[in-house]
């Protein structure tokens, strides 16, 4: 075998000397070249969108587009999901390794103390209009809670930043299903702790006062694995977007509340809402020929929602779960005959037999059938993102309380490549 590089030197077509520069390994995954002292040479590299650059070092989760890996600490994202639920994996992500029985039982304690918001956040939500989106309500919420928890704004003690953790854990699910409730005009619910985290979101989404409300097993089944899908995924926008906030010490709410922002943008965590939205367009499987003649000529704008990934070159790992997840609500609550789902399923048909997009690897993607199984859960498209926000902030929490721990942490400050006018001598406004 080779031996594996460990140097590289820039070599210039001017009078700057050769830079050297030391080729990072890390466990798995393509090695890095670091670029650190880059600087002190008058010279910086040029990335937009960072895609050819590490921005940190992490141990929390590992992908490989090409071969349709997603782990976890190690573990597949395939285990994860059959074996475990949320807290689990939670307990993964954010303390480095899954719980034992008494660990489990200290941590779900630890998050069903403190699942209740303060009573006067009650107000925070009656500040909004009643059709305001659900992502802008979380998102202030969130940011709100550092009023509620001040102590929370030294990052610099490892105790209150596990606590600020199991804070944003507990409350998140309380948070968005509240969003929902408001919005709708019903009451909200306030938590229950004899219910497992699952059927505790879907409890506050879905009771009222009025009646008892009992939680479907295999609809809860069904929505723990949405959440842990959908609990980290690497560097993306939105965790980078929690890291470089945090980077400046900003307080734990106002890091989360940053990654919600950048979650609700349509190119990020809207893929699913954007999925049924499509559905909705194409109407009638009568008319599905005809969409996928536009999803192939290249001058049509349209393009097929929920298929394909822009990290994943093969099958999303998770989209194999979730397609089984979505038969076995679609059997369980009935729909297979409804007109939308057939529908989605003749869709998903094709892309996985027509050549054309089997050939582009063009697969349903976790965005495709989640959408699906959460519509048919009754959970609206303007909680979709949400849903994603509250899944998502275990992920957050992890990479931001991992940030805090390495020493080589320093305040993002990325460099730019200036295109703007040269030096120009200022002019009274009477003479421009």
């Amino acid at each position: 075998m080779a031996t594996k590089p460990t140097k590289v030197t820039l070599t210039f077509d001017n009078d700057i000397l050769p830079v050297e520069l030391p080729i990072l390994s890390g466990t798995l995954g393509n090695d890095v070249i670091d670029i650190r002292t880059l600087g002190n040479h008058g010279i910086y590299t040029y990335d937009p969108g960072f895609l050819s650059t590490a921005s940190c070092n992490s141990n929390i989760t590992f992908i490989n587009g090409e071969k349709g890996l997603l782990y976890h600490r190690g573990y597949p994202i395939e285990q994860l999901a059959k074996n475990c639920d949320f807290l689990e994996v939670a307990h993964l992500l954010i303390q480095g390794e899954l719980p034992n029985r008494e660990q489990n039982k200290t941590f779900r304690t630890a998050v069903e103390r403190h699942t209740m918001l303060h009573d006067q956040m009650n107000n925070v939500f009656r500040g909004f209009r009643r059709d305001a989106h659900p992502m802008a309500v979380m998102v202030s919420v969130v940011g709100a809670m550092a009023a509620f928890y001040p102590e929370h704004t030294d990052v610099s003690d490892p105790k209150l930043r596990e606590k600020a953790a199991i804070r944003l854990l507990a409350k998140a699910p309380t948070i968005a299903a509240w969003s929902y409730k408001y919005t709708s005009g019903q009451p909200f619910m306030y938590p229950q702790n004899k219910l497992s985290f699952a059927e505790n979101f879907l409890h506050m989404m879905f009771a009222t006062p009025c009646e008892d409300y009992v939680v479907n097993p295999v609809v809860s089944k069904a929505f723990e694995r949405i959440l842990i899908l959908h609990a980290d995924h690497e560097q993306n926008a939105s965790t980078s977007t929690v890291r470089l906030v945090g980077s400046s010490g900003a307080n734990p709410f106002a890091c989360i509340a940053a990654g919600i922002a950048s979650l609700w943008g349509p190119a990020h965590g809207g893929a699913n809402e954007a999925t049924l939205k499509m559905l909705d367009e194409i109407g009638d499987i009568s008319r599905i020929d005809d969409f996928i003649k536009r999803a192939k000529d290249k001058n049509d704008s349209f393009r097929l929602m929920g298929f394909g990934h822009r990290v994943y070159r093969n099958m999303d790992p998770r989209a194999a779960i979730m397609r089984e997840t979505c038969h076995e609500v679609l059997n369980e609550l009935g729909l297979n005959d409804d007109p939308m789902f057939k529908l989605a399923m003749r869709l998903e048909k094709i892309a996985l037999e027509d050549d054309y997009f089997v050939k582009r690897k063009l697969y349903p993607n976790v965005d495709f059938y989640s959408g699906i199984v959460m519509r048919a859960m009754g959970i609206p498209n303007s909680m979709f993102t949400a849903i994603f926000a509250l899944a998502r902030t275990a992920g957050w929490i992890a990479q931001w309380h991992e940030m805090h721990t390495e020493p080589s942490n320093k305040i993002g400050r990325p460099r730019q490549l200036y295109t703007g006018e040269m030096k120009r001598e200022f002019a009274p406004i009477n003479d421009r």
